[in-house]
């Protein structure tokens, strides 16, 4: 007898266009298990199950191997979940199309050059179409928007300061009418796709990042290349553009990746014009205090970054960093908390930081769900502790 909810093996295959062999082997290799199998052995499948082979056939579709999909794939068909996977699945898409019309455009010189007796450049067409390399470029990707989308959803859906860390930043930048402006480390654009309306006139903007898919993504969500936009691919400590070009340089959360932070200062003020501004956006040591604690309760190994960024360039020791190459050195916080009353969003925080969580947390999940969930019944208060120096050549 059916179990009402849900759909049968049939039913479910037609529903997926999938064939049952397809669905038995996913569910022997474990990568898309039934809800529900009845004692006669019959299985049975949810929406969330269909939503999560959308995803599996997705996924396979952009070339990944079910090994990659499986360790890929979101661990809970949440609606939190799901938007986040599509959300990024849809960039991959777009990078995809984009390396593509490259290997189409390449294939084309190819042809013109061979047909006009003219040297063709075949290693630059064979890197292009390096399937392999391709694919693992797409999965790298797929890991850091992951991690970067689960950070920026906690803190624009539960902060407590409702006019958000980007306009906040771009307030204190004072823009003006014909300034050139330098954005170092731009992410996916977001302090000019939330600002977009601000501009003053004859502004120029010049958004660089060290990641050529950062700056695709920046480029593909500001959606502008005009007199306003430029973009171009660079690092703090060499900046290519001539001395005293600059009227503002925005670096921000970039400076402590920096190898060499000095050298990025310096790198930073000599493209400064005289008069010129760095609003360098980093936090302080009391900064998400709360998640630390919350899961070394959980198990004291954990420990969620490597490296505390903050003691490289942070609040409290950012103003000496920046008086060895500037004289006016202001700190400007910005006031906001995170009061939160869902795991969901928190647990894929954790699962996104850099320390060693995942060997702790893997094996545990469930067990660790269900903490999360009852550490958060009544709400959670995080302190945020960020801001910005705004240092004056």
């Amino acid at each position: 007898m059916k179990k009402e909810g849900y759909y049968s093996t049939g039913e479910f295959m037609k529903q997926a266009n999938i064939t049952k062999k397809t669905i038995r082997y996913y569910d022997e290799k474990n990568i898309l298990k039934p809800s529900f199998v009845s004692d006669s052995g019959a299985r049975y499948y949810t929406e969330k199950d269909l939503a999560k082979l959308q995803q599996i056939l997705l996924l396979k579709y952009l070339g990944f191997s079910l090994g990659d999909i499986k360790e890929m794939q979101v661990d809970d068909a949440d609606k939190h979940f799901i938007v986040n996977s599509l959300n990024i699945q849809q960039k991959l898409v777009e990078d995809r199309i984009e390396q593509l019309q490259l290997v189409a455009s390449t294939i084309r010189e190819a042809t013109d050059d061979l047909q006009a007796d003219r040297e063709v450049d075949w290693t630059k067409l064979f890197e292009l179409i390096q399937v392999a390399d391709l694919e693992s470029i797409l999965k790298k990707q797929y890991k850091d928007a992951s991690n970067i989308m689960a950070r920026i959803n906690l803190h624009k859906q539960y902060s407590v300061n409702k006019q958000g860390w980007f306009p906040w930043i771009y307030e204190q930048m004072q823009v003006k009418p014909g300034q050139k402006i330098l954005e170092l480390g731009c992410g996916a654009g977001d302090l000019w796709v939330e600002n977009a309306e601000k501009f003053p006139e004859d502004i120029s903007i010049t958004v660089t990042d060290i990641s050529d898919g950062m700056l695709r993504d920046a480029r593909r969500e500001i959606g502008r290349e005009d007199a306003v936009f430029s973009y171009a691919i660079c690092g703090c400590e060499s900046i290519p553009f001539a001395d005293a070009t600059f009227d503002l340089v925005v670096a921000n959360h970039v400076l402590f990746y920096c190898d060499d932070i000095g050298q990025a200062c310096r790198e930073i003020q000599r493209v400064l014009k005289p008069g010129g501004v760095l609003v360098a956006g980093t936090y302080g040591s009391a900064h998400m205090k709360e998640i630390s604690r919350l899961v070394m309760e959980f198990d004291d190994r954990i420990v969620l970054a490597a490296e505390n960024l903050y003691d490289r360039f942070g609040k409290e020791n950012g103003t000496d960093i920046l008086q060895s190459t500037f004289e006016e050195v202001e700190w400007r916080q910005y006031e906001d908390a995170i009061e939160i009353d869902d795991a969901e969003p928190l647990i894929s925080y954790v699962l996104s930081c850099h320390g060693n969580q995942n060997q702790y947390i893997a094996h545990k999940y469930k067990e660790f769900r269900t903490f999360m969930k009852k550490k958060i019944v009544g709400g959670f208060h995080i302190t945020k502790d960020a801001g910005i120096f705004l240092v004056k050549k």
